[in-house]
């Protein structure tokens, strides 16, 4: 039995911003163990057929995960995801960038903080996410390809993991 889920996607151009608003028909506990664990963000983290690769996840303040997003046809494209702040099963405040395959940001490509809260209300937990983007060109460039489109293909796979994992 399948149903709609509530996706909210909003852009601040003013302010550089993507926001996100979506539920899931699970637990609070369900979804931040999904969001935490290296081996269940694999499960969900990319729209099919790209697949995501952890090398390294230390879920802690200063620590951070480090993968790659893996092409159908096996390239890698590197990511880092530095932890802020973490308010155990309410928020986690990142800082995302490009990378390569040892983890060294590129210099090249403004940062993105990202803050995700997370709420629950008679079993189903709301995730609010914002990102800000460290230029406008690299918000335009992730508005006009597709990254709304792919948002809504990870969720949707998440969906389906968190029935799994019931």
């Amino acid at each position: 039995m399948s149903t709609q889920s509530f996706f909210e996607f909003s852009v601040d151009r003013e302010n550089k911003t993507i926001h996100i608003k979506r539920e899931f028909n699970a637990e609070l506990s369900l979804v931040w163990e999904a969001w935490t664990t290296s081996s269940i963000l694999e499960q969900w983290a990319a729209p099919k057929p790209w697949r995501v690769e952890t090398k390294t996840m230390d879920f802690r303040e200063g620590g951070y995960w480090h993968y790659a997003m893996v092409s159908p046809e096996g390239n890698k494209s590197w990511t880092r995801y530095d932890y802020q702040k973490i308010e155990l099963h309410k928020s986690i405040v990142e800082l995302r960038g490009f990378c390569d395959e040892d983890g060294v940001i590129d210099p090249n490509f403004p940062r993105t903080q990202c803050t995700n809260i997370f709420s629950e209300s008679d079993g189903k937990t709301l995730v609010s996410m914002s990102a800000v983007y460290g230029s406008s060109e690299i918000l335009e460039r992730m508005v006009t390809l597709g990254f709304t489109e792919g948002m809504k293909v990870c969720m949707e796979n998440l969906d389906q993991v968190l029935e799994g994992l019931k």
